[in-house]
């Protein structure tokens, strides 16, 4: 785990970067984007994700998620209940802040039905979440954590 806030940076870098690149194409694959996307829009789709994610993630989601997970796990010695914690917190927080971005793209892209808005946000949310949480804790995490730890943190 990091220790330090350029580690920090480095390693919310890593989590951002496959968690958005597995989510983007988790979506293009709802939305059956992979036969009208070109490969420019589906790159600047992701980039511009990523980047809103690990602004998410540095400013807002990350600091609040640890915060509350320290205090669920604040009796417990046992790194992996924090890990668990901290990861939970994350997919909760990220996953509800980052169906708002894809409500608005979507919006954007289809235009704005104004009376399903929070249908919408709840049916995304959903998809999203049930996906988020088991690549968050199963893949994500783990892989990130090792890729970090035997090759950054060295």
């Amino acid at each position: 785990m990091p220790t330090t806030r350029k580690e920090s940076l480095i390693f919310g870098g890593m989590m951002c970067f496959g968690m958005v690149l597995v989510m983007t194409m988790y979506n293009f694959y709802l939305h059956n984007a992979f036969s009208s996307l070109t490969l420019t829009q589906g790159i600047m789709d992701f980039l511009l994700g990523f980047a809103v994610a690990f602004l998410l993630d540095c400013f807002l989601v990350g600091p609040y998620a640890k915060k509350a997970a320290l205090k669920i796990t604040g009796k417990t010695a046992k790194p992996l209940y924090k890990v668990l914690a901290i990861s939970t917190c994350m997919v909760i927080g990220m996953a509800s802040l980052m169906s708002v971005y894809g409500l608005i793209t979507s919006s954007i892209a289809e235009g704005i039905r104004w009376n399903s808005i929070l249908g919408d946000y709840i049916r995304i949310l959903g998809m999203n979440f049930i996906v988020a949480l088991p690549l968050q804790m199963i893949v994500m995490g783990p892989l990130v954590r090792f890729i970090f730890g035997n090759y950054v943190k060295r």
